[in-house]
């Protein structure tokens, strides 16, 4: 059996992916204009998010999906840039949420990296 808090990451990712199909445009209006086809690249993130989260369940591929997330949440990083840049894109969230988006993405990779 696996610890609590991997089931809790897999769960957190698969929603994360579910909400992508959800509100696809609340994805699109975050990414960067030099990521071409939004619509195409939020459903296959949210797909990612989905596999990875399924995989980081499952103790014979939780190690591959603990280094996807890593990666994933990487690619993300431009993503919080933009936000932080383009009013649009930061949804009117205040400027101290979108800074502390930073240190939540290490710390997920940090969480994701202890199933390696």
């Amino acid at each position: 059996m696996l610890p609590w808090h991997q089931y809790l990451i897999g769960v957190l990712f698969i929603l994360a992916g579910m909400n992508h199909f959800r509100k696809p445009k609340l994805y699109e209006r975050i990414m960067p204009p030099y990521i071409p086809a939004h619509s195409s690249m939020v459903l296959l993130s949210g797909i990612a998010e989905m596999i990875l989260g399924f995989m980081i369940m499952n103790k014979n591929t939780q190690e591959a999906a603990a280094w996807g997330i890593i990666i994933m949440l990487l690619l993300f990083i431009p993503i919080h840039i933009y936000m932080l840049q383009n009013e649009k894109a930061a949804m009117k969230l205040p400027k101290w949420i979108l800074i502390l988006r930073f240190p939540l993405q290490f710390g997920l990779m940090y969480w994701a990296y202890l199933y390696t």
